[in-house]
């Protein structure tokens, strides 16, 4: 079967992504206390957490870009509802109809950001929870050309209480295992980043900035496994905690109420 991912769609199967796709997965596990009733998950990708998420709904809706993906998830899972599209707004989804709304990494990739916030609002019973998860970028340790912003903790907290009545911000970070990794990426990030004497990772567009970044990011995670074999494949989504001092997470987790 093809799998569909570059470095910024982390696998869940090859070894040198682990640590990533245990960060990734983190949230889903932290969801399970707020998820119920009717579901929808905004950029489920290849379906990291639908298993997860599914079992607790009592309906499971899911949209993504990926039709290709789509389709292998519709075959797992028949009981769920999986719609392709690209977003926002979100086509054709009614007002009021879920009690649960879930979009992991996904806001930094969105030009209107505002408007998908307000999308989700829209979509929202009156009462129900949206949980949103994006990196922080005081920890990113370049730039991210597939993102067209990151944000830190105060900046989304302050976007999404103009869309919403009740605003909750955390963070997802790491215990020692997690940050042993961490900096042994910022190291070797700094190692590659120190030939940019031009400043190109920030001053060229970001489409020119791709290749490379996809090429030089996924040698980095392959040299970070030689290196280390052992904390890069034992890390699991444990080594992951939910934090209430969101500026220093490695992820921001927004909670936000209708």
């Amino acid at each position: 079967m093809t799998k569909i991912y570059t470095t910024e769609i982390t696998s869940d199967t090859l070894p040198s992504d682990n640590p990533i796709h245990q960060r990734l997965f983190k949230a889903y596990v932290a969801a399970g206390e707020y998820i119920h009733g009717n579901v929808l998950e905004i950029g489920c990708g290849e379906g990291r957490g639908v298993a997860l998420l599914s079992k607790k709904a009592e309906s499971f809706t899911a949209v993504d870009k990926l039709d290709e993906a789509l389709a292998k998830l519709r075959i797992k899972f028949p009981q769920a509802k999986f719609i392709a599209m690209n977003l926002p707004p979100l086509t054709g989804l009614p007002d009021n109809a879920f009690d649960c709304v879930v979009s992991f990494q996904v806001i930094e990739h969105i030009k209107n950001d505002r408007l998908f916030l307000q999308e989700i609002h829209r979509l929202l019973k009156p009462g129900g929870v949206a949980l949103i998860t994006t990196p922080n970028r005081k920890m990113s340790l370049t730039r991210n050309p597939w993102h067209v912003r990151e944000y830190l903790a105060d900046e989304l907290t302050a976007l999404a209480a103009s869309v919403f009545s009740q605003v909750e911000m955390k963070g997802i970070t790491g215990n020692e295992k997690v940050m042993a990794y961490y900096e042994q990426n910022r190291q070797a990030v700094r190692r590659i980043t120190r030939w940019d004497i031009l400043n190109l990772q920030h001053n060229l567009p970001a489409w020119m900035l791709r290749i490379p970044y996809e090429l030089l990011n996924r040698l980095n995670r392959n040299n970070l496994q030689h290196t280390n074999e052992k904390l890069v494949t034992g890390i699991t989504h444990a080594d992951y905690v939910v934090t209430d001092q969101a500026e220093n997470a490695l992820d921001l987790f927004l909670a936000v109420r209708k």
